[in-house]
């Protein structure tokens, strides 16, 4: 048995797991919900340790894109606009369109390895110019970043806790791309929830602040991954580096900013 068939196994056996003991949970409208706030406060977490403990941590704190340390306050400020936006914005919205048009039976075979690596990897680039056009449209109107997209901006310094920390109808339109572009692929429900895992996984390294050597803008050849580094360029600098994750489209349209 080769790797890719040992993936399809693997992925079989995930699946079947969650079928046959968790379907009521998965298909719960507050699943994707939970999903998601959990990623986030799971991979926020660590980078919040290393900013506390900051300077007593060398190995760590010289890989701190800039030098301000954010405070308690300012932490537990962006966890409540987080927990907030979540129970007044994206709960009753999701729950709403699932009265609407309710879930889908569940499938009996999972996704084959090149199926789902494909369907990740579709949805993150699509959702890549989603947010691009959003952005961009939300700098250069000032109506628009006055209204929705500037409290996102309060920190020019950002920190995990901070990706986040956004006006409720900004997380609503993310969410809405989040959960709709994986329906364009018809991707499965592995992949659908390995794209929003991955995708927030991506926003919380791109506001830590920190150029860590296995950060994934290291490991992605050719430049092809912003990361931290760029992103921290867009909130010193915010007419530039739009796009969430990769670099090609700054680059394309003349919006790159690599200091």
């Amino acid at each position: 048995m080769d790797f890719i068939d040992r993936c399809n196994t693997a992925l079989q056996v995930l699946w079947d797991y969650v079928r046959l003991h968790h379907t009521a949970t998965v298909t719960s409208p507050a699943f994707p919900v939970l999903l998601a706030f959990s990623g986030y406060l799971l991979f926020s977490t660590p980078f919040a340790l290393m900013d506390l403990i900051g300077e007593r941590l060398p190995l760590l704190s010289k890989y701190k894109i800039q030098k301000n340390q954010p405070s308690l306050q300012m932490m537990g400020q962006c966890l409540r606009q987080a927990v907030y936006n979540h129970l007044f914005y994206v709960l009753p919205g999701v729950t709403i369109n699932w009265f609407w048009d309710p879930s889908a039976p569940m499938p009996v075979r999972a996704p084959t390895f090149t199926q789902f690596l494909t369907g990740v990897l579709s949805c993150l680039l699509v959702f890549d110019f989603q947010y691009y056009c959003w952005h961009l449209l939300h700098h250069k109107s000032r109506w628009l970043y006055k209204n929705l997209h500037a409290i996102h901006h309060e920190y020019v310094a950002p920190f995990s806790w901070a990706t986040q920390y956004l006006g409720g109808w900004e997380l609503l339109t993310v969410g809405f791309w989040s959960s709709t572009t994986p329906l364009l692929f018809k991707c499965h429900p592995l992949t659908t929830w390995a794209f929003m895992l991955l995708s927030v996984w991506m926003s919380v390294e791109d506001h830590a602040g920190y150029n860590l050597p296995w950060g994934l803008h290291k490991i992605i050849p050719w430049g092809l991954c912003g990361g931290a580094p760029a992103h921290d360029l867009h909130h010193q600098n915010p007419n530039t580096n739009f796009a969430p994750f990769f670099t090609h489209l700054d680059r394309v349209f003349g919006t790159s900013n690599k200091d």
